[in-house]
């Protein structure tokens, strides 16, 4: 899910313009009138889907890298997702083979690298979609918020659009025109997000996520189609089979000490 990007989080240093301290009950309040901000959205997204939303997912991922010479390499990936109030969201990425035992886990803020079976780096980056796909219906508001302000969100600025054929709000941006400043898209028939644009900065080009393939999953639904895009060219291509919802989950998955699982 994502991790080749986990490095262009460190770029997006956009600065956050989004207020922290609205009252939740406010941001609830008369939720037949059109959101105004994107911390409205994100409350819509919270109270949706409260006390529902699966807090374990497993599946199986085909990976496809679009290498620097054109090439493609496929890999598959098994994920592991969990959210817990002590720990927020997290998520594992076994590579196959499994039995190389290479991993990784990632918060929404730091990652663990695992070769052989062994912790071989411990990063101040994490995955930067793990609030946006999981944390924002199960945390506090305010969490949420605080974990996107590093992607450099304009909570402030918000339009509505269409997008596949249904209607979008769009946080982080008011012109229409504006393909390159950090924004996620939600879709308002299950408050899902399905599209994310990544300031590159430092020079670099943005990079364009669309999300797709949604499924129910337990009583929540899930993207299962990631495609990753900069300058118009897909970078890596994410496709999910297999996958399961609230199952049991052991602890030690997500401990980067546990050796081989």
């Amino acid at each position: 899910m994502i991790p080749t990007i986990r490095c262009l989080a460190v770029f997006a240093t956009v600065a956050f313009a989004a207020p922290l301290a609205a009252p939740l009950a406010a941001t609830l309040a008369a939720q037949d009138a059109p959101p105004t901000s994107g911390m409205d959205v994100i409350a819509r997204m919270r109270s949706r889907h409260a006390g529902e939303w699966y807090k374990t997912l497993t599946f199986r991922q085909t990976t496809t890298i679009r290498r620097s010479d054109g090439r493609d390499t496929v890999q598959t990936w098994y994920e592991t997702l969990r959210y817990t109030p002590e720990r927020g969201t997290q998520l594992r990425i076994d590579v196959a083979p499994l039995v190389n035992g290479n991993a990784s886990i990632s918060t929404w803020d730091s990652t663990w690298v695992i070769r052989a079976d062994t912790l071989a780096a411990v990063r101040a980056s994490g995955n930067p979609f793990l609030a946006l796909i999981e944390g924002a219906y199960m945390q506090p508001v305010g969490e949420t918020v605080r974990q996107l302000a590093p992607l450099g969100f304009d909570l402030s600025k918000l339009r509505t659009a269409a997008w596949n054929g249904q209607a979008v709000w769009i946080v982080g941006s008011t012109d229409p025109a504006d393909t390159t400043s950090a924004q996620f898209w939600v879709e308002d028939q299950h408050l899902m997000v399905v599209r994310i644009v990544l300031s590159g900065g430092a020079g670099r080009q943005p990079l364009d996520i669309h999300l797709g393939a949604i499924v129910p999953c337990g009583k929540g639904w899930l993207a299962t189609k990631v495609e990753m895009l900069q300058s118009g060219q897909r970078r890596q291509l994410e496709e999910y089979h297999d996958w399961r919802c609230d199952v049991t989950v052991d602890p030690r998955v997500f401990d980067p000490h546990a050796g081989k699982r």
